[in-house]
């Protein structure tokens, strides 16, 4: 019984405090929706949340692959917020679907879909016990503008986010709100790239966000 009441209490104040633990996908790593790849790519990020997401500093692999419209992603990150207590691990992974845009239509439209899981540390009740899907669903805008040494892709991404947290000896409860990403690539032709990202959720009581600057490197495959 006192465990059922612990747990209650715990995913009342996980959920009501959003603002101070934003996760995106995987946690401190803004939600990455610029386009379905050409070809399979490799990227690394840091991530700096802000006070209301926590602080503190993430770091992030991600691996990406386009195959004609469709695309996939898989992600592992490692987030060590301010204050004491250790880092967590999280996963995600997402699908894509591009709608519009090709070879040569500057402009692309995506569909994405995806998952992230963790077992935060949230100090009341041992790291086993909690477990936090997140589901981010969305749509992102990609342009990209072409020029001899560097192609430049500005994009933006509006998306529902959705948390899931459930607790032993507590009912699961879920929560959603209205979040924001973007940011800009950079990327040579010969595949190495560097991008940066600000993530956003809205979230009553605060806007919880994080910035992240990374680098990548995107294999061409033929036939991609």
């Amino acid at each position: 019984m006192q465990q059922a009441v612990l747990g209650a209490i715990l995913l009342a104040a996980v959920l009501g405090g959003r603002a101070a633990s934003l996760e995106a996908q995987v946690r401190g790593i803004p939600v990455y929706n610029a386009g379905v790849p050409r070809g399979v790519g490799v990227y690394a990020d840091v991530g700096f949340p802000n006070d209301e997401a926590g602080g503190g500093t993430a770091y992030a692999v991600t691996g990406r692959g386009g195959f004609g419209p469709f695309g996939a992603t898989a992600m592992l990150s490692s987030y060590n917020p301010d204050g004491p207590g250790d880092a967590d691990l999280s996963v995600g992974a997402t699908l894509n679907y591009r709608v519009f845009g090709g070879p040569l239509v500057p402009l692309a439209v995506t569909l994405q879909g995806g998952i992230g899981y963790a077992k935060p540390d949230v100090g009341a009740l041992p790291d086993d016990d909690v477990t936090e899907l997140r589901f981010p669903v969305g749509v992102g805008l990609a342009l990209t503008i072409p020029n001899p040494v560097l192609a430049i892709r500005p994009w933006l991404a509006p998306r529902l986010d959705i948390v899931r947290v459930s607790a032993d000896g507590a009912e699961a409860q879920t929560d959603s709100e209205f979040a924001l990403s973007g940011g800009i690539e950079l990327n040579t032709l010969g595949g190495f790239g560097l991008h940066a990202t600000y993530d956003a959720i809205f979230a009553e009581g605060g806007t919880p966000g994080v910035f992240g600057v990374g680098a990548h490197y995107t294999f061409r495959v033929p036939g991609l």
